[in-house]
């Protein structure tokens, strides 16, 4: 994948996951619509291409006003996430040159990388992790709106025990995924996946659009470097 073809892909998934975002605060309060407007509009601009350093811009300093509202980024790691990506195009773009462009850029791929490796990290060396019981009390206790059935879960200590084990191995093993093209490949979709059960689950759908904004970094920077 180029670099300019990845750019462009990452404006489009951004521009995307930005409208779906909004879409929640649209009928909100005075305060919320005046932010979340206007980020509809230049979000919209943005899937389309339109001065697109500019919109990312102007986005950016939405996403200001946007931390200084809500006292942080309300909804945790989707949102920091939302922000470096939107930081890291507005950076790509006026930067002056074609070399600084790439390390920015190629930053958000290293960035995603660590953002496995680390949370795969902090499970090992959690004996709570390791045993199973980590993952049986977000079963068992979760706040999310989620199922009797899914409670249910918490009662096969075994299937957790394979499952937190699953989850630890794949995230300590994904910067190996860089090695080739098809082994990133693979990487990709069983993150996608590992998203995509955790949205169905627990409610989290904001975190599987959001670092699929980030996989087009990863696959220029493989191809890059390989």
């Amino acid at each position: 994948m180029s670099f300019d073809d990845a750019l462009r892909l990452t404006e489009i998934l951004l521009g995307l996951v930005f409208l779906q975002q909004c879409a929640e605060h649209l009928k909100g309060t005075v305060s919320e619509q005046v932010i979340y407007i206007p980020r509809a509009l230049l979000s919209g601009l943005l899937v389309f291409g339109f001065f697109t350093s500019w919109i990312c811009l102007g986005l950016w300093f939405i996403a200001l006003a946007q931390l200084h509202r809500f006292q942080g980024p309300y909804n945790g790691g989707s949102d920091r996430m939302s922000h470096l990506v939107l930081s890291i195009l507005t950076l790509t773009h006026f930067l002056p040159e074609q070399q600084w462009k790439e390390l920015a850029f190629g930053y958000l791929a290293l960035q995603l990388t660590l953002s496995y490796f680390i949370s795969g990290w902090v499970k090992v060396v959690n004996p709570e992790w390791r045993a199973g019981q980590a993952l049986q009390d977000v079963f068992r206790y979760s706040a999310y709106p989620v199922s009797e059935q899914v409670r249910g879960w918490a009662d096969h200590p075994r299937l957790l025990l394979v499952m937190s084990w699953s989850v630890i191995l794949f995230e300590l093993a994904f910067p190996l995924s860089l090695l080739s093209q098809p082994t990133l490949i693979v990487g990709l979709v069983v993150a996608a996946t590992f998203h995509f059960t955790n949205a169905c689950l627990f409610g989290l759908n904001r975190f599987f659009w959001i670092w699929l904004t980030a996989y087009p970094s990863i696959l220029w920077l493989q191809d890059r470097i390989f």
